[in-house]
């Protein structure tokens, strides 16, 4: 089964603009995009600083649109791809790619909910923290021990798993994870409590303009994150990306179940073409990996 996976937040990088190519229908969907912000995002992708980059509102409509142009113009044919996923806003790329929706549609999405985030880490303070060498199993014993709004919020691969919250739920969280023996604790630079329940009210924005619209039925299997598994019915996609903002990643998963579903090429597109294709290394260093 040949995978192709679309990085999230995370994946950007000064110049990313610079990188794409300059043909008609590029500039087509760059002007597009445009219209449907009401800002030049190409340019923010061509000069815009790291800083920039980071901000929820201008990194998810910017690798959304990285992606999918990076690719329609590496002229992979729909009997190319087997079988999509994509982590956490890459979820909306991976969806497109698999004419669940179309560009357009996709990318008013993901304005929606990158504005939608933003306001609501503006209203809650939250923050994220990486757990290293703890089982899964570990970390959610943790977390519901706990007062304070804290969650696994990302299974990235076996091993490490991101916790997401309150600040001071993240903070009680990360010290009883090093108490219990975590190799590493790391705190991460975000806006916010990303895929945890301070996210509600950015779900239920985004959940009005999902309902708003007509999923169709993809034509390769679709791992979404909220279960890791194959999806083709419609509604049951349009459910599952409504959860998404307040459900866990569940990466990790989603590798091992398109292993046993018979995975041997991984490719990863759009972004720095690293994220991805790395955590696939962590389970299975055999498997066929490239980058477009």
């Amino acid at each position: 089964m040949k995978a192709f996976v679309f990085p999230g937040q995370g994946a950007q990088y000064v110049g990313m603009g610079n990188d794409l190519p300059t043909s008609d229908q590029v500039k087509q969907y760059l002007d597009r995009s445009s219209e449907i912000l009401g800002y030049d995002l190409y340019d923010v992708m061509c000069h815009g600083t790291l800083e920039d980059l980071k901000q929820t509102h201008v990194t998810q409509p910017a690798l959304y649109v990285h992606s999918l142009i990076r690719l329609n113009a590496g002229d992979v044919g729909q009997s190319d791809i087997e079988a999509v996923a994509g982590h956490s806003l890459g979820e909306f790329s991976a969806l497109a790619a698999a004419k669940v929706f179309d560009f357009e549609t996709g990318l008013s999405l993901v304005k929606t909910r990158s504005q939608a985030m933003k306001e609501a880490c503006d209203q809650t303070e939250g923050t994220m923290a990486a757990v290293l060498g703890l089982e899964d199993e570990q970390i959610e014993n943790i977390c519901d021990g706990l007062e304070s709004v804290v969650v696994a919020a990302n299974y990235n691969s076996p091993g490490q798993v991101v916790i997401s919250g309150s600040i001071a739920g993240v903070e009680e969280a990360s010290a009883k994870c090093t108490e219990a023996g975590a190799r590493r604790v790391v705190p991460l630079v975000v806006g916010g409590a990303f895929h945890s329940p301070l996210m509600e009210p950015a779900r239920q924005a985004l959940a009005a303009k999902i309902e708003e619209i007509q999923f169709h039925e993809p034509y390769c299997k679709v791992y979404q994150n909220v279960h890791g598994v194959a999806v083709f019915d419609p509604s049951e996609i349009k459910a599952n990306l409504i959860a998404q903002l307040t459900s866990p990643v569940r990466w990790s998963q989603t590798m091992q179940n398109m292993k046993t579903d018979g995975l041997t090429s991984v490719t990863e597109v759009g972004g720095n073409g690293k994220v991805l294709t790395g955590l696939f290394k962590r389970i299975d260093r055999t498997l066929e990996m490239r980058a477009i």
